[in-house]
């Protein structure tokens, strides 16, 4: 994982990627807290290049979905449970989608 973050970080310095950045030479602001207690580094620098978030969150809620889905036995609620899975679904889907193309 590291050899592939290294990669990144020198494909995005020889595009010139990481010149003019706002905030160069300034420390990095703690808003993404780990849980040991200390910020994550590269979630901080991710969201300061304007990262998409990851789609894992989205993807617990179709889960959470498709099991109420498997329990209902209402069909107007069954309706709006498949309603409401695929927007999750495509939610998840275009989130994805940008979360691995910054990543490229």
């Amino acid at each position: 994982m590291n050899a592939l973050i290294e990669r990144q970080i020198l494909k995005a310095q020889a595009e010139g990627q990481l010149n003019n950045l706002s905030g160069a030479g300034k420390p990095l602001r703690r808003t993404y807290i780990i849980p040991g207690g200390g910020a994550s580094v590269s979630q901080t620098i991710k969201a300061g290049l304007g990262a998409p978030k990851s789609p894992a969150p989205l993807k617990e809620q179709i889960e959470a979905a498709r099991s109420r889905l498997a329990r209902e036995i209402d069909p107007d609620a069954k309706r709006s449970l498949v309603v409401e899975i695929t927007k999750l679904e495509m939610a998840y889907n275009i989130e994805r989608e940008a979360y691995l193309n910054f990543m490229k």
